[in-house]
């Protein structure tokens, strides 16, 4: 532990001879002695972690701003990671070798995948955490990784310098200011605060500032992002209030048993750390009449419900469900808070009423009538900035270098936030090195839709992430997230270990051998009728059938098969995820002929680029509507694609832009190509008069 110029504590990662030293001597922007980083993260959330380690996996010194060290890797809400739609993502993090699935099957203490009742390809993995354990392991991780060094400090304003001729945008970042004067300068910056932008925490009629419950929000920094011209918005949010376990009569409720065996997030895992026989149960209650009496009695006395400020959708408030669905009974999942933790957490039961009648309603549900409530639930009102002004790979169109991911942008959700926060971090050191930007597209992964929709959408409430926002879900599946990105992570953004590239690599080829020596078995359908009598083959089918159409059958899985035809199945059923995975295959081989057909037409869209430097306000020769031109100009979307999905946008405005960008491009290719003629036809005069 040391300081530099007074500017608070530091905690340098690794301090091994083949590291960086914590500073270094900046150019004519910076004084001798002032730190200089590549890239600086500022916030330690599930986003700034995330980004923080993935520009340093990149290559690129880090050094993580945060208020205080011993809350990274603090999970704010609930106790829990993934579900539907959200382990995609954890999967899709993983793939590109991030911390969040790899922490949580580190300190997980109860697994289980949702949406089993239909197919993997929406299967969402989840997993109850144990708080003080993910903490612990998220900040072993953070501390011990190379290149990254973490500093705690606020931060209150930007240092700003001329933009790049280049690049657009109006200013670029070189640096911050913290909040006691002292700067840090770096090549990029990425904002990851969370709801700490003017945050401010609601109980009943109490109004606080904060960013969470005992710490303070950031103003100095909301002030400056303003002043630079971003468009900000206010978003509110909520958490439930904590029960004391003991007093609970969990013998009435329904008991909820994890998976055996627990599948785990991470692809470099074969399992979790603890046993299912170890996990810990989860308990199911709900709301009833005398709920709904307590919080319409009580509106007058809750200023978080009538504020005008959008609240998220899909994690409501309680008194939101009942003003929204009067007369309904609600859920409510009593979910533990760790393995030696005396706390649990009711998910469904965020509330702002005034602490004692938040404990009169806890009291009024079964199984609770003894609760002890141990903290309130509160609400959070913060600032965040419209998502429509960043690019896919999140840099921001106003400031160059300058990157949003996380709640920053209008999301909800941990997982949200770890997805972001990877992609800036890689693109934050891409952008040093002056790299192409590394983009997934809708067509690429969950992460590629939740970004698209966020630049070209925008959102007026928490985004979460759902399957059904997503077009191509059956090539977009949590089991084959690492072929889909752990090699484009390792070739083009330098983010994933050449053991986790290993690793890949040998499951897509082994998934492959096993695919073709499964086409390559045939038998006629009586034989396999005999062989495995379980499958409901149709002894009729006149041509022979393959092995792989016989895994089809849903009561047939590799075991199965293998025990049939022993040589050479048998090695494929000795990897569990493998035979799993070329089981999905089989599912979904026909399925997925099709859809990548439609892949295709898609991609072919998205490669239509649109030039970075286009003035949509000024151009004359295209026929757009102002309201189009208003939007385009404010989105600034980079594809044909992308434009499309701009809401307000017409399809005559979108071919009117195809055919303008197309003739530009074609007059500039002969403009270019007038000098090389010339040079042609001088050549060929010269050659002529040799001849001659």
């Amino acid at each position: 532990m040391f300081s530099v110029r007074g500017c608070g504590r530091w905690a340098v990662a690794s301090l091994t001879k083949r590291h960086l030293r914590l500073a270094r001597f900046c150019g004519d922007s910076a004084a001798p002695g002032t730190p200089h980083f590549d890239v600086v993260v500022i916030g330690g959330g599930h986003a700034g972690t995330e980004a923080a380690a993935a520009a340093a996996r990149c290559g690129s010194r880090t050094l993580l701003l945060t208020h205080r060290v011993d809350t990274i890797g603090q999970m704010s809400c609930n106790p829990s990671f993934g579900g539907i739609g959200k382990g995609h993502l954890m999967r899709e993090v993983d793939a590109l070798d991030g911390l969040c699935s790899r922490i949580c099957d580190q300190s997980g203490v109860h697994y289980k995948v949702l949406n089993r009742r239909k197919g993997p390809a929406v299967w969402g993995l989840r997993a109850q955490i144990d708080r003080k354990l993910y903490k612990q392991n998220m900040q072993k991780e953070i501390l011990n990784t190379p290149l990254l060094t973490v500093q705690e400090g606020a931060v209150e304003d930007l240092i700003l310098t001329e933009p790049e001729p280049e690049h657009p945008g109006k200013c670029r970042v070189s640096g911050v200011v913290l909040g006691d004067g002292s700067t840090v300068y770096a090549e990029s910056v990425i904002l990851t605060t969370g709801t700490f932008l003017r945050g401010m925490i609601v109980i009943g009629l109490e109004r606080h500032p904060a960013g969470r419950l005992g710490d303070q929000p950031s103003v100095g920094l909301a002030e400056t992002l303003e002043k630079l011209g971003f468009v900000v918005g206010r978003l509110k949010t909520g958490t439930p209030p904590r029960i004391a376990k003991e007093s609970i009569n969990f013998s009435i409720l329904n008991k909820h048993t994890p998976d055996n065996p627990s599948l785990p997030f991470s692809f470099v895992n074969e399992t979790v750390w603890i046993k299912p026989e170890d996990q810990l149960p989860c308990h199911l209650t709900h709301t009833n009449p005398r709920v709904d009496e307590i919080v319409l009695e009580n509106l007058h006395l809750n200023s978080h419900v009538k504020e005008t400020t959008r609240g998220p959708r899909y994690c409501p408030s309680i008194e939101s469900k009942v003003l929204r669905f009067p007369n309904r009974l609600h859920q409510v999942w009593l979910e533990p808070e760790g393995m030696d933790s005396d706390l649990i957490y009711p998910q469904g039961l965020s509330m702002t009423l005034p602490a004692e009648l938040q404990e009169k309603m806890i009291t009024c549900i079964k199984g609770l009538e003894k609760a002890k409530m141990i903290h309130p639930g509160y609400g959070v009102q913060y600032d965040y900035l419209d998502p429509r002004q960043i690019t896919p790979s999140l840099e921001t169109h106003l400031v160059q270098r300058l990157f949003f991911a996380g709640q920053i942008n209008g999301t909800t959700g941990y997982e949200e936030a770890a997805a972001q926060g990877v992609i800036a971090g890689i693109n934050a050191s891409l952008r040093v090195s002056q790299k192409p930007p590394f983009v997934i597209s809708r067509t690429e992964g969950y992460i590629g839709v939740l970004i698209d929709d966020l630049t070209t959408l925008g959102t007026s409430e928490p985004y979460r992430m759902f399957t059904s926002r997503v077009e191509f879900r059956l090539s977009l599946r949590p089991d084959n997230a690492d072929s889909r990105l752990t090699f484009r992570g390792y070739k083009e953004a330098g983010c994933v270990s050449q053991q986790r590239y290993e690793r890949a690599s040998w499951m897509r080829s082994s998934l492959e051998e096993g695919i073709s020596v499964l086409k390559s078995i045939e038998f006629s359908s009586s034989k396999w009728k005999n062989l495995i009598p379980e499958a409901s083959i149709s002894v009729t089918r006149s041509l022979p059938v393959s092995a792989l159409d016989v895994l089809k059958f849903e009561e047939v899985d590799m075991e199965l098969l293998a025990k049939a035809v022993p040589d050479p199945l048998k090695k494929y059923t000795e990897c569990r995820e493998l035979a799993t995975r070329l089981k999905i295959e089989a599912t979904y081989e026909s399925a997925l002929f099709h859809q990548l057909q439609e892949i295709k037409e898609v991609q072919r869209d998205e490669a239509l680029q649109l030039p970075t430097d286009l003035d949509y306000l000024s151009i004359r020769d295209v026929s757009l509507s102002n309201e189009v031109r208003e939007k385009l100009h404010f989105s600034r979307p980079q594809t044909i694609g992308a434009a499309s999905r701009i809401p307000g946008v017409t399809p005559a405005a979108i071919v009117n832009l195809l055919r303008y960008v197309k003739t530009t491009q074609q007059r500039q290719a002969t403009t270019n190509a007038l000098p090389k003629t010339d040079q042609y036809l001088c050549d060929t005069d010269k050659l002529q008069e040799r001849e001659l």
